[in-house]
Order: C-alpha cells, then structure tokens, then sequence
C-alpha cells in the first residue's frame, strides 16, 4: 500500500475545489491545465493510463477559459476543467483506437454527442483513457498500448474498462474522466482505484450509435475524487439525444447543487452477495461487513435484506451475448486472430444460443425487474460491496475462481454489479477503506428508479460521514518513487 506523501499542485485539486478557486482568480486555468501536463510527464509512463492528448488545442481552451473567467457572470459549470474521455467514444482531432488493432490509428472528423456536450459545459478535453478492447474486461489491457497499472500496486490492476479513466484521477493526471458501464465497468475501477465512478440511470446520458435500442447495456456516466465532482460532471454529460431510444430530456443543470440529506431519516437495505447468489472472496465479505459494521447506526432503518437475484447470472450473460453478437460478429467473423479472447468467447457463446434461449431471458429479466420495484418499494437505498475480490495481479489476470467457487466464464466474477444492470437503477461506487491486502476497498450504494439526483446527493452524505471515520480513510498513491 503507497501511503500519501506528495506536495499538492493544482492538479491534486477536486474538480469542484478547481472552478471555485478558477472563479475567484486563485487559479488560471492555464495553471491548471499546465499543472495536469506535468503530473501526466512524471506519472503516465509507469502507470499507462493515458494513451493519446490533444495539447495544442486544449492550451487553446485553456486560454479562452481564462479570458472568460476574467470576464465574470454566468460561466459554464464545467469551464476550465481538464477531462479524459475513454478510448471508447470518438473525439474531433484525437486518436480513437477502442483499444483495438483494427482502430489502431483511427482519428475522427467529429466528436460524438456526449463530448459536444462538455464541451458546451466549458470542458477542456485534454485527453484519452486506456480500454481493453471495446471495452471487454474487468482489467484494462489490450494489444495497442497495453496494461494500465493500478497506482497503489503497480502490479495490479486498476480493473476495467474504464480502469485508464480511475487511474488517471487517482494520481492527478486529470480532475474528471469520462468511462462506460454495462456489468461494471465504472464501478469495479472506481472501488479498485479509490475515486468515484456513477452508472446512471440508462438513457440519462444520451448517446448515438446505440447497437441496440432497449438494453441496459453500455450506459456512460462521469468518475471524480468525490462524489460532488461526479455530479458536476453529469452538468455535462447529462442530456437528450434523439438518435437514442432511452434518452429523454433532463435538466442537467441540476446536477450543480445535490440537495443536503439527513442520512438519519433514510430507510437502507445492505446485502454482501444478494444471499449467497453473488460469489464473494472472505476477505471482500469480511471488509464489507466491518464497513457496515462503522456506519449503519446513522441510518434510521439499516437491514441486511436481499433482492431476488436468483436467475440474473443467466439472464445478465445471455442478453450479454446478444449485446455482443450485434457488436462484434462480424469483427470475430473477419479478425478473429488480432481480437481480444473475451471478445471472441462472448460471440461464440451467442452463436451457440437460441431464440428460445433470448426469449427466455427476456421474460426472466422482466420479472425481476419488476421483482425489484417491489424489493425498493420501502427503502431509499440499497449498500452492496464494490467488487466481489480484491484487485488482481496483471500478470495473473481475471480470477478463476471466487470464494472458493469456479467461474464458468469471465465475467462471473462481476455478478455483485451485473446483477446491478439488469435493474435499470442508478449506481455509485464510492471508497470505503482498504480491503484484507491493503488495497482500496468500495461500495455500491443503489439509488431507487430514476432516482439520479437522489442517489448522488445522499450518497455524498454517506461519503462525509466515511470520510469522518479514520477507520475507513486512507490517502492518495504515493507518486513520489514511481519509476524508481
């Protein structure tokens, strides 16, 4: 465990502490913007979590937010700020690979919608965060730029897929990153990581180029420091998008201020693995249940109950294989020898379903969903450990076994937050401590149906009363030997 002790620079700064200080001349965003540069020299050759950068015009940006800041009055939320966008989504002018061969060099015309948007927001996009490739894995590697390194063991992995995205925030390369999530993919880097990572509720955060229309699949949202820098992020992020089927008009704007919640008033259900469904190691359980243990006497109502996940293991990974063969059939059809081995498994077990097998799927899916509406009908939130095991060896790669049971595919291991997905519920990852080897440990805190707002402020209750607790507080990678 690498324990703080770097001198602070602008780049150390949470995003919301940055536009303050950019608000009242304590800060250019010049300064900040230079000060990002010069972590992303020192750090990113040992952790490789950024894998392209636009310097020119983000310097460009830079100088346009400063000339807007000395101006005053009503500034964008976002002005100032340099962000990561994953390796997942297009941006004008800067290199967009999927982490994959076939993308290897690929520079786009034109941002996607989501960057317009923060870029609207006064974002300056800085940079691209690594991926595995097109974003199939809970660790972050892949043949074009290879592994990112967790920055608190260089030896593990942040995890995945947006794992270049919580890399970056934890050593101060960048105050906010952009990632995805369809079984966690925000989620397990954040826990893994220390930083926040929020899954939205689908369609929040529109987006064109859906492959499929209704799924649940593949939802963007923001990772910070904090719980406040998430939100502030989703004032950019957030938003309609009419080539997206599940995306609907929302006030992004509100996402600026969470309401302040008396965590003493809400009703809270806790769950280590949804009654033995979800594999757990020990000592993830042990961690856990010690962090419940520290905080549920604050809540008015503070229960272990579980929701019915009985059959989300089969259904998460049968509609995952319908995800994947819109995806990638073709892909696996003519490259199966330069794509990811998750990428080609996940086809191959698709081909080998039926439509009975989808039909089957849907209906069970449907069912518990609407099994869960009844499970939140008298509660504000649901807390369920971050991960399932501690972060894993790079060289070791992803479990093949959890709590001492064998997984059958790879992403079994992920079914404390895919079981997630299926809900369609709002999810925020945020630190809660180290975990058995010392490593940052999380939670999952589930917010009720389209319950953005909500979720996010109460859970930066729940982070205020966690960080007031040195039993579950710990600093940032000690950057100070990387190389060394």
């Amino acid at each position: 465990m690498r324990k703080l002790g770097n001198v602070m620079q602008p780049c150390d700064l949470n995003a919301s502490d940055a536009v303050r200080k950019m608000t009242t001349r304590e800060l250019s965003p010049i300064e900040l913007l230079e000060s990002c540069l010069a972590r992303i020299e020192t750090v990113n050759g040992t952790i490789n979590a950024i894998t392209a950068m636009d310097i020119p015009r983000a310097r460009e940006d830079a100088n346009a937010a400063e000339q807007a800041y000395a101006k005053g009055g009503e500034l964008p939320s976002l002005l100032g700020l340099p962000v990561g966008i994953k390796d997942l989504n297009k941006t004008q002018g800067l290199r967009t690979t999927y982490g994959s061969l076939l993308h290897a060099n690929d520079v786009p015309t034109e941002d996607e919608a989501l960057v317009v948007r923060l870029r609207r927001a006064g974002a300056i996009i800085l940079a691209k965060t690594n991926t595995p490739e097109y974003g199939s894995g809970s660790n972050t590697n892949n043949k074009v730029f290879g592994a990112t390194c967790n920055p608190y063991d260089l030896e593990r992995t942040p995890g995945g897929s947006s794992g270049g995205s919580a890399a970056a925030l934890a050593t101060g390369m960048l105050p906010l990153a952009h990632g995805s999530d369809t079984g966690g993919s925000l989620r397990n880097p954040a826990t893994w990581s220390g930083v926040v990572g929020f899954r939205p509720t689908p369609g929040l955060v529109g987006r064109e180029g859906r492959t499929l229309n209704y799924t649940n699949f593949s939802v963007q949202g923001p990772m910070g420091r904090n719980v406040t820098d998430a939100a502030l992020m989703m004032t950019g992020l957030a938003g309609n998008e009419d080539r997206d089927a599940l995306s609907s008009f929302v006030d992004a704007s509100a996402f600026r201020h969470l309401a302040d919640v008396d965590v003493s008033k809400l009703r809270v259900a806790w769950s280590t693995d949804f009654g033995g469904t979800a594999p757990i190691d020990d000592g993830i359980r042990q961690s856990f249940e010690g962090v419940i243990k520290q905080i549920s006497s604050a809540f008015g109502i503070c229960d272990e109950r579980h929701p019915n996940f009985e059959d989300a293991r089969d259904i998460f990974w049968t509609l995952r294989c319908v995800y994947y063969l819109a995806s990638h059939s073709e892909r696996v059809a003519n490259h199966r020898d330069i794509l990811s081995p998750n990428i080609v498994s996940n086809v191959e077990a698709g081909m080998g379903m039926s439509l009975a097998d989808v039909a089957r799927a849907e209906r069970d899916w449907a069912r518990l969903y609407a099994e869960f509406q009844t499970y939140f009908a008298d509660i504000d939130l649901l807390i369920v450990p971050g991960n399932a095991v501690s972060p894993f060896l790079i060289a070791d790669g992803i479990p093949k076994s959890v709590g001492g049971k064998v997984m059958e595919n790879y992403v079994d291991a992920s079914l404390v937050r895919s079981a997630l997905t299926l809900t369609g519920h709002p999810v925020i990852a945020i630190p809660a401590g180290l975990d058995e080897v010392g490593m940052p440990f999380g939670v999952q805190i589930v917010g009720k149906r389209r319950g953005d707002f909500d979720l996010l402020s109460a859970a930066k209750a729940i982070e205020t009363m966690i960080q007031a607790n040195p039993a579950l507080v710990f600093g940032r990678p000690n950057i100070s030997n990387y190389g060394q």
